[in-house]
């Protein structure tokens, strides 16, 4: 064990962002798992639930109550939304929150109570949040004591489309992402519609027009832009475990050209590990991240003229969930951000 060690309880460890929290944490070299809460499971080893834990030393599972928080340095919340905010309300002030629901990503709970149907239950911790996309508020996620990780479709729109718009290479207008995502992103809930006879062979538009994912998006577009900024965003499901892939499509500013959107992002992100811009006609797919704590996009002229395509794919399960969580982590308390996240992905 290095030096510096954090305790960490991981609440809602029985699903899948949960599982990958787990993996990632149990290598990591200043991270002992000191709980694992899961209401339904308590009580259970989660050996139990994924048996690829089975060899592995790791608490059983709990419930919140039975929590001593004594020594806890973080918390990683891994629960539906409306659900974190009430939890996250009633932890001890000096444990540190990696909220990976949506209940904190939204400034104003105006926004919030019309996008998630309901009043913001912990007004007073709202202040106490940031937005956790990594490569973009590293400051303030130091400072902050609840990281409001962002959700897995709009990390793979916002790291392209925030460095463009801030340095005005792109217009605010006419902005359409269209994103595929494995089922995984729909959690481990027993549903029809995910069974495999009826993902398998088969490709589903969802929340068109309205998935709640766009809020977080318009909202850091609209901070960067200084106005008000609009987007269409179209979600589909595909029969793949894991992985988003996003296209998304632009328009360039007066006078602005492909190799501006090419420089602007390979320059923004040069010294980024676990971005990476490929600028040579390369479209990255979602094996290419699979496992890994990286996101990757590819940038291409549209044969309309002013317009542009950045195909962005992540892995949702690491960088749009747990492994930027864990990157955040690893920020807010100043160890090296790469620290128990493998760079390389996994492939096939």
């Amino acid at each position: 064990m290095t030096e510096k060690q954090l305790h960490a309880v991981i609440i809602g460890a029985s699903g899948y962002t949960g599982a990958e929290l787990v993996r990632i944490l149990y290598g990591h070299p200043n991270v002992v798992i000191k709980a694992l809460v899961a209401n339904s499971n308590a009580g259970q080893p989660i050996k139990s639930i994924y048996p690829h834990f089975s060899d592995i030393d790791l608490p059983d599972l709990i419930k919140l109550e039975e929590v001593d928080f004594a020594g806890v340095d973080v918390a990683f919340c891994c629960l539906p939304h409306a659900t974190s905010q009430e939890v996250i309300a009633n932890l001890p002030s000096q444990v540190k929150v990696i909220d990976l629901s949506a209940d904190f990503r939204l400034r104003n709970p105006d926004d919030y109570k019309e996008w998630y149907g309901k009043d913001h239950a912990a007004l007073e911790q709202q202040h106490e949040a940031v937005y956790g996309l990594s490569e973009i508020y590293r400051d303030q996620i130091k400072e902050k004591r609840i990281v409001a990780c962002p959700g897995c479709y709009p990390t793979s729109m916002l790291l392209p489309l925030i460095p463009l718009l801030r340095n005005k290479i792109i217009s605010s207008d006419n902005i359409i992402v269209d994103s595929k995502s494995g089922i995984t992103g729909a959690g481990r809930s027993p549903k029809t519609a995910n069974l495999f006879t009826e993902m398998n062979d088969n490709v589903k538009a969802y929340g068109i027009g309205g998935h709640r994912h766009i809020a977080e998006v318009e909202q850091e577009l609209s901070l960067v832009a200084g106005q008000k900024v609009t987007a269409t965003f179209t979600p589909q499901v595909v029969p793949m475990n894991r992985g988003i892939l996003s296209n998304i499509y632009i328009q360039m500013a007066e006078g602005k050209t492909i190799d501006d959107i090419k420089n602007t992002l390979r320059d923004f992100y040069q010294d980024e590990e676990f971005v990476v811009v490929h600028t040579d006609g390369y479209a990255p797919t979602t094996k290419d991240v699979c496992g890994s704590n990286r996101a990757m996009m590819g940038i291409f002229a549209d044969r309309v003229a002013d317009r542009a395509i950045i195909v962005s794919v992540i892995d949702n399960l690491v960088k749009g969930a747990s492994g930027q969580a864990v990157q955040n982590m690893n920020i807010s308390f100043d160890l090296p951000e790469n620290t128990g996240l493998a760079k390389i992905s996994m492939f096939p």
